[in-house]
């Protein structure tokens, strides 16, 4: 099944509400804001170890960034486990290499799409490191902390991603 057969996804006020719970429990019980990125690099660092480990163990970022199992790590898991879960329940779920506003738009080709796709997360994943943290970081926890940093921060991904889509997509994305 999919949102095409006319499924309801969750009201976005509901999921927001969600989200601002589970950050204001995150700082409750673990005394940690949300974040996600530093969990990928240390991921990243723990893959390349496997093949290089003398060059992952000589290189300061990943002295300073060491694998481990963390809140972090089992909040990435929680978003996979938990992404996975509500489209089973909501009948939603379904296995799709290449999206339908992706296909109608730069054709079927799956080894395209997961070229784009490896290169955006690659883009994405530095920009969040070279900030120092990713939108959940700097924008949902900035927020919560009234943060200067988190409004600018949170208007730049929206505007962003707003024109990313706009040159990806046109107007028609928006509808």
């Amino acid at each position: 099944m999919s949102l095409n057969n006319k499924q309801k996804p969750m009201n976005p006020y509901v999921a927001g509400a969600f989200a601002g719970l589970l950050a204001v429990l995150s700082v409750a019980v673990a005394g940690k804001y949300l974040g996600a990125s530093t969990t990928f690099a240390r991921l990243g660092g723990a893959v390349e170890a496997i093949v290089l480990p003398d060059r992952v163990a000589g290189l300061s970022y990943f002295q300073k960034y060491p694998f481990k199992i963390d809140w972090q790590l089992m909040f990435v898991a929680g978003i996979a486990m938990g992404s996975f879960l509500s489209s089973m329940f909501s009948g939603t779920f379904k296995f799709q290499a290449v999206p339908d506003m992706w296909n109608s738009h730069f054709g079927p080709s799956k080894f395209r799409r997961m070229i784009v796709a490896f290169i955006g997360g690659m883009i994405a994943i530095f920009g969040a490191r070279l900030a120092g943290g990713c939108p959940s970081g700097h924008g949902l926890s900035g927020l919560m902390q009234m943060s200067l940093s988190g409004f600018v921060s949170l208007a730049c991904f929206f505007i962003g991603g707003v024109i990313m889509a706009r040159m990806l997509y046109g107007r028609r994305a928006a509808r």
